[in-house]
């Protein structure tokens, strides 16, 4: 996929895609399930294990992602 950014197939579940955000203390992964759920994990720095878990419908990740896109405008 595109730099910084890694693809596991999850057998049974969907891909995860594992995020480099170029710093040693930010880390983030998501899983795209395959009924279009997501689920966002945070990770602080030098943690295996998540720090938040955000569960979200496909409707709701494309809403947040339309954010952090910079394509949803609101007046």
């Amino acid at each position: 996929m595109g730099k910084g950014i890694y693809v596991q197939e999850l057998p049974g579940i969907g891909k995860r895609y594992d995020v480099d955000l170029g710093s040693n203390t930010q880390r983030i992964s998501v899983v795209v399930r395959r009924d279009g759920n997501r689920d966002l994990y945070v990770f602080a720095a030098g943690q295996d294990d998540p720090v938040a878990v955000i569960e979200m419908s496909e409707k709701q990740a494309r809403k947040v992602g339309a954010l952090l896109a910079g394509t949803y405008f609101s007046e």
